[in-house]
């Protein structure tokens, strides 16, 4: 088992990482200080390991919500249906949600913790690699407006994290894939050498490759966790973290948050981002053919078609990044080194886009 530290001040929690950790008692002992426990999933992980958490909890009042499963329902409906199981069972400030699932499980878990009382405790139990190497991590939680992603929430960070590999082994295909896209983002924005050890052995880590899978969830920990250390809550540097999500968000948005996974989303978006840096003259050819190339390697779609580009500017401009300069977006200078920069005006971004959504 692997353990890291998410230095935030006053605030810091680990993250586990390793096989079976969702039987490992001592962990679960460890990091929970009551004996009222409510646990959200969704129908299809509950089948599959809501008893064996049960189980591992013991004797403890366990109560639990079960959400329908898919990013259109991270919703204010899903947050209040966690609401209503709380105050129906008279929980108290020193009570624990435990997130078990997937980026929307946490989100809206997270969501409800950080607003129920004012605050109470959560743990991420994160079970897709994207959640396992992105989302549950630093503290990010929200649910989503018909008209933009993401744009109710908090910044609220959990107890700890428990990241059991063996869960991706239930996983669907497609959800897998689309973790990958998050973990090559991770490296695009400050690790060329991790990109050039992505390049050898993505293949490794689709066949789920167990010394890779644990590898690649630490070295994406430990580079996320870096930067929520040093910017917690998006001030400055932390937007890095946000490349290819403008573009993708919108994407998410404008399709009714059914026709992509948001690592597919994000993969688009990174793809569009990359061409619009090379277009202006910060990424060289060579780089962009192979962030187009990794990105089809992992098996992820790297263009959209068929879209409206006006209503995807018109969602651009509903971005939680924006601020008194306007929209921003983040670029690739090279391999490893992302910026921020002032997205021109909309005509010209639009022009960009046009040439850089399509294959």
């Amino acid at each position: 088992m692997e353990i890291l530290t998410v230095p935030i001040k006053n605030k810091s929690y680990d993250i586990f990482i390793g096989s079976d950790l969702l039987s490992n008692k001592r962990i679960f002992d460890d990091n929970i200080t009551s004996d009222q426990i409510l646990i959200v999933t969704n129908e299809k992980i509950a089948p599959i390991y809501l008893r064996k958490i049960e189980t591992t909890l013991g004797k403890k009042n366990i109560v639990s919500v079960i959400l329908k499963d898919g990013e259109d329902k991270k919703t204010i409906d899903s947050f209040s249906e966690i609401i209503d199981k709380l105050i129906e069972n008279k929980f108290n400030r020193e009570s624990y949600i435990l997130a078990l699932g997937g980026g929307v499980i946490g989100d809206v878990a997270g969501f409800a913790a950080s607003s129920y009382q004012r605050g109470i405790n959560y743990i991420q139990i994160p079970t897709t690699l994207l959640a396992q190497v992105d989302s549950s991590i630093g503290g990010k939680t929200a649910v989503n407006h018909k008209k933009a992603k993401n744009m109710i929430g908090a910044f609220y960070q959990p107890k700890c994290v428990i990241s059991d590999i063996n869960t991706l082994q239930t996983l669907p295909k497609r959800e897998f894939l689309s973790g990958l896209a998050e973990v090559i983002k991770h490296s695009l924005i400050m690790d060329y050498k991790f990109f050039t050890w992505l390049e050898k052995n993505i293949e490794k880590l689709i066949k789920h490759d167990e010394e890779s899978l644990v590898f690649t969830i630490k070295r994406n920990c430990e580079l996320k966790s870096s930067i929520v250390a040093e910017d917690e809550k998006e001030k400055g540097i932390r937007a890095l973290l946000n490349l290819g999500h403008t573009f993708g968000h919108a994407i998410e948005t404008i399709t009714g948050y059914n026709k992509l996974l948001h690592g597919e989303a994000v993969s688009i978006g990174i793809c569009i981002a990359s061409k619009i840096s090379n277009k202006l003259g910060l990424l060289d050819n060579n780089s962009l053919e192979r962030i187009i190339n990794i990105f089809q390697k992992a098996q992820l779609p790297t263009y959209i078609d068929k879209i409206n580009l006006e209503e995807l500017i018109e969602s651009m401009y509903l971005d939680k990044k924006i601020d008194l300069s306007g929209l921003r977006l983040i670029l690739l200078n090279d391999i490893g080194k992302a910026s921020i920069k002032k997205a021109p005006d909309k005509k010209n971004l639009l022009s960009l886009i046009k040439n850089s959504i399509e294959k």
